[in-house]
């Protein structure tokens, strides 16, 4: 019987993977936060969970979402020594932003707690792949 090929992916790859699955649970998770019924009239009063909706806010949340498009990028251009920090600081922040929303006061509705969780999950294997990236031996 033959054996399917396991190819090696390089890690740069698995990364950038990474980034790019928890770019589209953020996405999918901010459009689900759209369909409660409360969002569209807090949307058009301005105030939503209690915060305003500013330029503050609005740029504030852009800088945050930016952070996975980015980090695709950077994840296949960096070199592996500064490469491997970057991907375990910026994932761990993350983590710790994941951590801080589940306390907001504001009702949290089943969908974004899953959300949330699998955000974590790929965050805590973005660190997990970066902290075992593998060492070159010199020639």
């Amino acid at each position: 019987m033959k054996a399917l090929q396991n190819e090696k992916v390089n890690i740069k790859i698995i990364l950038s993977a990474l980034w790019i699955a928890v770019m589209f649970i953020y996405v999918y998770a901010d459009i689900k936060t759209l369909f409660q019924p409360e969002i569209p009239e807090q949307i058009i009063s301005g105030i939503m969970g209690g915060m305003t909706i500013n330029q503050s806010f609005l740029f504030a949340a852009a800088v945050l979402m930016s952070v996975p498009p980015i980090m695709i990028i950077l994840t296949l251009i960096l070199k592996p020594s500064i490469n491997r920090w970057v991907n375990i600081i910026v994932s761990f922040l993350h983590i710790i932003l994941i951590i801080i929303t589940r306390f907001v006061p504001a009702k949290i509705w089943y969908y974004y707690i899953y959300y949330q969780s699998i955000e974590a999950i790929i965050h805590s294997l973005i660190i997990w792949y970066a902290w075992r990236w593998p060492i070159q031996e010199k020639q």
